[in-house]
């Protein structure tokens, strides 16, 4: 399939690329179709718009900068997106580059849960108040025992 990007132009996608996110996310609740899209900055994956070019989001796997992020999501939301067995989800969290050189930072309190087995999607929000939508992403990786 090819789609339009924020970043790249045209790009042929393939269906195990392609998301559905059926609630949208916070905010941009009318899009719903996505494709992970890789970045020139390898581990930070596009999260694109198929239904808007200028829509892109950046994202990464929480993991890789906190080894101790954990989240905790109820059973009746996960089967929204078909979810039945941990090892079916993907949890991706969505970085911000501020334009005026501040901090670059992940949202660990809304995370992605992606579910990889239909390539469904959805935004979760976790209660607990160790995580926060600005998480510094470099001050977290110097924290050499993670977070």
């Amino acid at each position: 399939m090819e789609i339009v990007t924020k970043a790249h132009g045209k790009i042929e996608i393939t269906e195990d690329r392609l998301i559905t996110i059926p609630e949208g996310l916070f905010g941009f609740e009318e899009y719903t179709k996505y494709a992970l899209v890789d970045s020139d900055y390898e581990p930070f994956l596009w999260l694109q718009s198929c239904e808007d070019p200028n829509l892109a989001f950046l994202i990464v796997d929480p993991f890789l900068i906190c080894n101790e992020y954990e989240t905790d999501i109820d059973d009746a939301s996960l089967k929204k997106i078909g979810i039945t067995k941990p090892e079916d989800i993907i949890i991706m969290t969505i970085v911000t580059v501020p334009h005026d050189g501040s901090s670059i930072t992940a949202n660990f309190q809304g995370p992605l849960v992606i579910n990889k087995k239909n390539h469904q999607c959805m935004q979760a929000i976790l209660s607990d108040n160790r995580w926060s939508t600005k998480v510094d992403i470099v001050q977290t990786l110097n924290q050499k025992g993670g977070c």
